[in-house]
């Protein structure tokens, strides 16, 4: 005898669990351990979601979410429009294995009727989709990610060599605001490598001749200049308004400083060096990993370093390190692959090579030890460190 859509659904609901949408708020609002899945379709999920939810529509349940929930004894709710095809969502996890699945009864539509906090994501727009259209095409990015690299802000510490490359493509790729701190103008000797300036802007302040440029690379990222120099009384203000800092100072001073302030602050910072035909990079996450003075303990004799004027740099040598800093960047921004947290980079352009060392955090650090004690006052004056911008 042939049974009608209601009585399975009926044998079904006997079969599975299901819990309301008052219990599901309490358990996100307590943050308990499971994964939220919503099952509906894409313009469903883009009207709206209840907060945490991860999006895997009925159509691709099966075939998809053991890639998103590997353990099958991880508590898993479901939930859908009205609580039909989360129910026969929740039967086919079982019939997978999966041993703790809800379905949330009444589904979206109970938990708005009953004034719940939900999410409306934002949304590409038709340009958006163009422009960063391969970004949307990886894994890794996606949508999710291109909306996120849109929310986020990454603080240059200098215009010059290493920001100007870092700065191009963080633009390009999406970044929404870049600030740019550097109290100097541009030279002529500039603009062998730093890709930021033109001919037409020396004698400009390399914040503007910046922004100038990377208006022109992506015109709807938001591009905030701070022309000054960064010191203790202001270096807290100006990096508590981002998400990560690229270093890319030229001296041992504002290198302490920034790294000092980062701890306190709780910023990664990514940490970029060169000289001659030598490059370094790094990525410090407080408490994660090292910081630049488990690295550094203490800055070059100014006897021993080399003038900034007379050292030297290879032109194209700030692009391969300045890229690497960038790329850093949205790693940690987007939370993905491996970044060089704990790791020291080191790069030759002479003979093309890169090696990686360990870089350990230091238990009687200065900044990041068990024992710190941070004074942003402290910190001597320029000393020009071993690597130029």
């Amino acid at each position: 005898m042939s049974k009608s859509f209601r009585d399975v659904l009926s044998q079904v609901k006997k079969e599975i669990r299901e819990t309301t949408v008052h219990e599901v708020d309490r358990a996100i609002t307590e943050r308990r351990d499971f994964v939220l899945l919503d099952v509906r379709e894409k313009e469903e999920w883009d009207e709206g979601h209840l907060p945490g939810a991860t999006f895997l529509p009925r159509g691709f349940l099966e075939v998809k979410v053991e890639k998103t929930v590997p353990d099958k004894n991880t508590p898993i709710i479901l939930y859908c429009a009205g609580g039909v095809r989360s129910a026969l969502a929740a039967k086919s996890l079982q019939e997978l294995g999966y041993s703790d699945v809800l379905s949330m009864a009444g589904g979206y539509g109970e938990w708005k009727n009953n004034g719940l906090p939900f999410e409306v994501p934002e949304k590409l727009t038709k340009n958006k989709l163009a422009r960063y259209s391969r970004h949307l095409k990886i894994p890794e990015v996606g949508e999710a990610g291109q909306l996120k690299l849109l929310q986020s802000k990454v603080l240059l510490v200098g215009a010059g060599g290493l920001g100007s490359p870092a700065g191009v493509y963080l633009a390009a790729s999406g970044v929404g605001t870049i600030g740019l701190l550097d109290s100097d103008v541009v030279d002529e000797s500039n603009l062998q490598r730093q890709i930021l300036h033109w001919s037409s802007s020396v004698g400009m302040p390399k914040v503007d001749s910046a922004r100038r440029t990377l208006f022109e690379v992506n015109p709807e990222v938001k591009v905030r200049t701070h022309h000054t120099r960064m010191d203790a009384s202001n270096v807290l203000d100006i990096m508590q308004e981002y998400d990560v800092v690229v270093s890319g100072s030229d001296n041992f001073a504002t290198a302490y400083l920034v790294n000092d302030a980062a701890v306190l602050l709780r910023k990664p910072v990514l940490y970029g060096s060169i000289f001659r035909f030598d490059g370094q990079a790094s990525t410090f996450v407080p408490y994660e990993g090292p910081c630049f003075r488990c690295l550094y303990p203490q800055a070059t004799p100014p006897d021993l370093a080399p003038s900034c004027d007379e050292a030297g740099v290879l032109g194209v040598l700030p692009g391969v390190i300045g890229l690497i800093q960038a790329t850093e960047a949205i790693k940690v921004l987007l939370k993905i692959g491996e970044p060089l947290v704990g790791r020291l980079l080191v790069y030759d352009a002479l003979s093309m090579s890169f090696k990686t060392f360990k870089v350990r955090r230091d238990p009687n650090c200065a900044t990041c030890g068990e024992d710190a004690h941070i004074d942003l006052e402290a910190i001597p004056e320029f000393v020009c460190a071993s690597g130029v911008r």
